[in-house]
Parts: C-alpha cells; sequence; structure tokens
C-alpha cells in the first residue's frame, strides 16, 4: 500500500525529471557584424530551427556586434566562455592559424577551381567537416564550430571610372578583406586597405580609398556604395567562397544531450542550403534595383585580373603550406577532392553559365 512519504518522494522524483526533460539551455551568440544584415536574419532563422527541432531547449540569442565584447576579441570569449557563442567568417581568425583561410575564405577558389557548391561538396563528404573540427584545436581554443552560411563568388567590386585593365585597376586605393586575400591584390600591384564594414562608405566619402568591395549586391546596397561609385563588377576571385559560422563554447556544447546536439547538425546543414537560396533571390533584386534605380552600371572584369591573381594566390597558397603542416594537410584535401571533382562540375557549370548568360542577354 502507498503512504504519504511514499508518494510524496515520487512526486518530488517526478518533478525532479520533469524539471531535468525541461531544462533549458540558453546560448547567447555574439556577431561580429550589426543586428540588420542578412546574415544576422539566416541567423535568427538557424536558430528557430534549433528552438523547433529540440521542443524549446536549446535557444539561441543573437547579439549584435559589440554586445559583450569587441568584434576582435569574438572567439577568444568564446573559448573563455565568456560568451556561449559567436557568429562571423572562421577567415577571421587567420592571425591565429592560417588554416582559418581555407575554410572561410579559400582564397580563388584553393586555388583549384572550387566554386561554394563544390566546397560544400569537399566540406560534407570530402573529408572537410573531419579537417574543420581539427582546427579548433589546432588553434588551441575550447570551441565547437559549425559552418553555417556559404555564400560566393563575392563580387570584385566598386570603381570610380570603367577599369579595362590591370593598370587601370592599379591606380586606385582597393578596400579588399584582411589575410591572404588582400595580400594578393598587394602582390599584383594593387593598393589594398584592409578595413572593416562599417568603415568602408565612410572611407570612401573621404577619399581615403576610391575603389571597394564588400560582398554582393545585397549586402553592398545596404552599405550604401552606390552612393558614391557607379561602376560594379561581379567577378572576382579573391573570394570565390565565403563562409560564415558558428561558434559555442566546448564546456557548453558538451553539456548538451545527444539529441540537442543532433538538433544544431541538423540545422546547420539546414542552413547551408537555406543561406545559398536566400542569397540568389536577395541579390538578384538587389542588383536589378542598383542598376534600374541608382544608375549603377554593371561591367565584366577585365581578362587579365584572372590570371595574375590566380597565379599570386598560388604562390601564397604554396608558401603558406610549406609553413605550416596543418595548412598544408588541409589544402592537399582541397588538392586531392579537386581533382576528381572539379573537371566534372566545371563542364556541367559551363552549361549553366551559358543558359544564364544567354537569358540575360535577352533582357537587355
Amino acid at each position: 500500500m502507498l503512504n504519504l512519504k511514499t508518494m510524496t518522494t515520487g512526486a518530488a522524483a517526478l518533478a525532479l525529471m520533469a524539471s531535468a526533460a525541461f531544462a533549458e539551455t540558453v546560448i547567447r551568440v555574439q556577431s561580429v557584424i550589426p543586428a540588420q544584415a542578412d546574415e544576422v536574419t539566416m541567423l535568427s532563422d538557424f536558430a528557430a530551427d534549433v528552438a523547433a527541432l529540440t521542443d524549446g531547449s536549446v535557444k539561441i540569442e543573437v547579439l549584435p556586434a559589440g554586445a559583450v565584447v569587441g568584434v576582435q576579441e569574438t572567439l577568444d570569449a568564446v573559448d573563455s566562455g565568456l560568451i556561449e557563442g559567436g557568429f562571423a567568417w572562421t577567415h577571421y581568425w587567420s592571425g591565429k592559424h592560417p588554416a582559418a583561410m581555407l575554410f572561410g575564405s579559400p582564397v580563388a577558389g584553393a586555388g583549384v577551381g572550387i566554386d561554394n557548391i563544390a566546397f560544400l561538396s569537399w566540406f560534407q563528404y570530402g573529408g572537410g567537416k573531419e579537417l574543420y573540427d581539427r582546427l579548433w584545436d589546432e588553434m588551441g581554443m575550447n570551441v565547437k564550430g559549425f559552418m553555417l552560411q556559404p555564400v560566393g563568388p563575392e563580387a570584385l567590386g566598386w570603381f570610380k571610372e570603367p577599369i579595362a585593365s590591370m593598370d587601370d585597376f592599379r591606380k586606385y586605393r582597393f578596400r579588399t578583406p584582411p589575410g591572404i586575400p588582400g595580400q594578393t591584390y598587394k602582390d599584383i600591384g594593387v593598393a589594398s586597405v584592409a578595413m572593416g564594414g562599417g568603415d568602408i562608405l565612410p572611407a570612401l566619402e573621404k577619399g581615403t580609398i576610391d575603389a571597394a568591395e564588400w560582398c554582393c549586391p545585397k549586402p553592398d546596397s545596404v552599405f550604401g556604395f552606390q552612393k558614391v561609385l557607379k561602376h560594379y563588377y561581379l567577378q572576382g576571385l579573391h573570394q570565390v567562397v565565403v563562409n560564415a559560422d558558428l561558434y559555442i563554447n566546448g564546456d557548453v556544447y558538451d553539456g548538451l544531450t545527444d539529441l540537442e546536439k543532433k538538433a544544431l547538425e541538423v540545422a546547420a546543414n539546414a542552413s547551408l542550403s537555406k543561406s545559398m537560396s536566400y542569397r540568389i533571390y536577395e541579390n538578384g533584386k538587389a542588383l536589378k534595383d542598383l542598376t534600374e534605380n541608382h544608375g549603377v552600371i554593371l561591367h565584366d572584369t577585365p581578362s587579365d585580373y584572372f590570371s595574375q591573381y590566380m597565379e599570386a594566390a598560388k604562390a601564397a597558397l604554396e608558401t603558406n603550406a610549406a609553413d605550416n603542416e596543418f595548412f598544408a594537410e588541409v589544402w592537399q584535401s582541397q588538392k586531392d577532392f579537386a581533382e576528381i571533382a572539379v573537371p566534372f562540375w566545371a563542364g556541367a557549370q559551363t552549361s549553366n553559365a551559358n543558359l544564364g548568360r544567354a537569358f540575360a542577354d535577352s533582357l537587355k
């Protein structure tokens, strides 16, 4: 027969079980970009997927850039547990390890023709994810990373006047990304100036720089480059592939259940696809608006840019591979993948490019 003590003990145990079952983990993720950016919109969509998949047991709270620490301190803050999570482009941390560039922004398609879709094939099925998971230990960071948002190829950029050759290009002080992509521009004689996205328009207006790149039509138009410059070139090699990632403190991640960890993985894989889909349509709308309503003139990039930039990029990759064993291992993996996948994918993409070009030309 049950007595009051037995019933009370049983009720308490059930309450503890229920409490454990509905325990909530809040992961504050500080972004390196403002809250209105498209990347944050997509990050919030990822957070909603995680909440739905875990029935609310894991909640991701997105914080804007600088909310807790400075942009450059974001990864260190995640490592130390000051914030539970961070969101950035992994090549931002190339100063901690040069191989970060091969995951966040492999210059010139890693020098072996890998575009943004082929990169995902390498990452998901060609051994890239296993190497990515090792990157954080190579850095000495207590971090679990999730690749979320591929984009690319990024536009070559914005200019005051049309450029017909690299000789024209070299006349300009040009905003570039940091690290190897920017250094490669210097190696081919371009006056490369690295700066954060929020600083570009003021620098253009003041004349500190007179040409610039950031990303793609939608993000570029949000920054307002069309107010100052009107000549726009879509084809660039410096960031054919770019990935924005989520970083979670290792102890926080280890404290999650297996189901919650799987939910993060599934939501991240969904984000890889959803982000590409989102970008294509949003950039298409933005480019149409720029050319039809803001006087922006679209040009093809000069042909000599491609050969000169590619040659310099390969030299930079070879130098880093000679200096760092893990960099060399990651790059070799990308080269091995490219030997198999790129001849097929490049050939197949030629049909897609010609098909799209034919339709785009008909609109003119």
